[in-house]
C-alpha cells in the first residue's frame, strides 16, 4: 500500500479484511549493525569495561543512548537484559518483583482447601539485573532460588543490563541500589533463605550501561561509582554517515536530495526552541522517501508536502509557525539556485 495510508475521503467502500500496514518503525533504525558510535563513546565504553564500572549516558533524547547497549551486546555476542525505569519503581524492582497478593490468595485457597501451602518462590519474576546475576553462576549453585519455568543455560554466562533513563526513578533509588550494583550482589528476604546471590567470577559480571535525559540530578555517591560520557549532537559529516549506514540503499539512492535535507535539519536546529535530535531526522527521511517516491524535480515545488511532514520533527506549538517560515524560504531560495 503506498503513501499516504490514511485518507481524509475514502473513495470506495470500507476494506472487507484488514489492509496491509507500514512496520511501525523503521528496521534500519533499531538494528544494531547500523549503529555507530563517536569515538569518545568507543572510549567511553572501554574503560568502563576496563574497571568493571557500570556506564552512565546522557545526552539529547534519539542521540543513541539506547541503542548503544543493543550495540554492545551484538558485538560480543552477548544477551541483553532491560529495565525501563518507572517513576514508582523501588530498588528491588530491579532484580525481582515479587506478586504478594497473589500469593497470599493462593495460600487462603490452599489453607480453605487442605492444600500445601504455596512456596513464595513460585511468586518471583526475577528482572533485569537480577536474570542477569543469576546466569553468571552455575545452574546447581543458584537452583534453589529459580521458580519454575525459569530457563537456564547450566553454564554461567556474562549478560548486558541496560537501566534506561534512571533519572526518571524515585529520588533515594540510586542510593538505595549503590551496594549491589557496584558489587552485582542481592537476596531475596521473601524466600527465608539467608544466602544472597551473587557472581563468583568476575568474568561473568554484568556489562552494565545507564541512560539519563538528565531531568533529575543523580546522587554524587552513585555518579562516584560510574563512568559517565555525554553522547553530543553529530556534526553534520557525521550525521551523513549515520544516515547512510542506518537508511542503507534509500540514502544512497538520493545523495543530492540527502544532502539538501541535511542543511534544511540544521538550519531547523539553530532557529527552533525544542532541536530535534538524530532520530527525528531519520524518521523524516523514511517520510520523505516514500511521500517523494517516484518524483524527478530537482526544483522543490512541493512546500505544502514539506509542511505535511512538520508533525515528524516539531513538538511544540510555537516552533509549528517558525519551520514552515524556515521551509518557505528554503524552498524559495532553492528554486533561485
Amino acid at each position: 500500500m503506498d503513501f499516504p495510508f490514511y485518507k481524509k475521503i475514502l473513495q470506495q467502500p470500507a476494506p472487507s479484511k484488514p489492509i496491509e500496514l507500514p512496520p511501525s518503525r523503521p528496521t534500519s533504525e533499531i538494528s544494531p549493525e547500523t549503529y555507530m558510535p563517536d569515538d569518545g563513546l568507543v572510549d567511553a565504553v572501554n574503560v568502563a569495561l576496563l574497571l568493571g564500572q557500570p556506564l552512565l549516558l546522557t545526552g539529547e533524547p534519539g542521540t543513541g543512548k539506547t541503542h548503544l547497549a543493543y550495540h554492545v551486546a551484538w558485538q560480543f555476542g552477548l544477551p541483553l537484559f532491560k529495565f525501563e525505569t518507572k517513576s514508582d519503581h523501588k530498588a528491588q524492582d530491579l532484580f525481582y518483583i515479587y506478586d504478594a497478593l497473589r500469593h497470599f490468595h493462593a495460600a487462603q485457597v490452599s489453607k480453605s482447601c487442605n492444600l500445601d501451602t504455596p512456596n513464595a518462590i513460585d511468586y518471583l519474576q526475577y528482572t533485569a539485573l537480577g536474570k542477569a546475576i543469576i546466569l553468571a553462576n552455575e545452574l546447581e549453585k543458584v537452583k534453589k532460588f529459580l521458580p519454575s519455568g525459569f530457563k537456564h543455560p547450566g553454564k554461567p554466562q556474562r549478560s548486558v543490563v541496560l537501566i534506561d533513563e534512571i533519572d526518571k526513578a524515585p529520588r533515594d533509588f540510586p542510593n538505595d541500589i549503590l551496594n549491589e550494583v557496584e558489587d552485582k550482589h542481592f537476596r531475596v528476604p521473601e524466600l527465608g533463605i539467608d544466602d544472597e546471590i551473587g557472581v563468583a567470577d568476575e568474568q561473568f559480571k554484568p556489562i552494565l550501561i545507564l541512560t539519563s535525559n538528565s531531568e533529575k540530578h543523580l546522587p554524587a555517591a552513585f555518579l562516584r561509582r560510574c563512568v559517565y560520557y555525554n553522547i553530543p549532537f553529530p556534526e553534520k559529516d557525521v550525521l551523513s554517515q549515520i544516515v547512510e549506514k542506518r537508511l542503507g540503499q534509500i540514502a544512497k539512492n538520493s545523495s543530492e536530495f540527502l544532502e539538501d535535507a541535511l542543511d534544511l535539519f540544521i538550519e531547523l536546529r539553530n532557529q527552533l526552541k525544542e532541536k530535534p535530535a538524530t532520530a527525528k531526522f531519520l524518521n523524516w527521511l523514511m517520510t520523505l522517501h516514500q511521500m517523494f517516491k517516484g518524483r524527478n524535480d530537482s526544483k522543490y515545488q512541493y512546500p505544502n508536502d514539506l509542511a505535511r511532514t512538520l508533525s515528524t520533527l516539531v513538538t511544540n506549538t510555537d516552533d509549528q509557525e517558525i519551520a514552515k517560515e524556515i521551509f518557505k524560504d528554503w524552498i524559495q531560495n532553492k528554486n533561485k539556485s
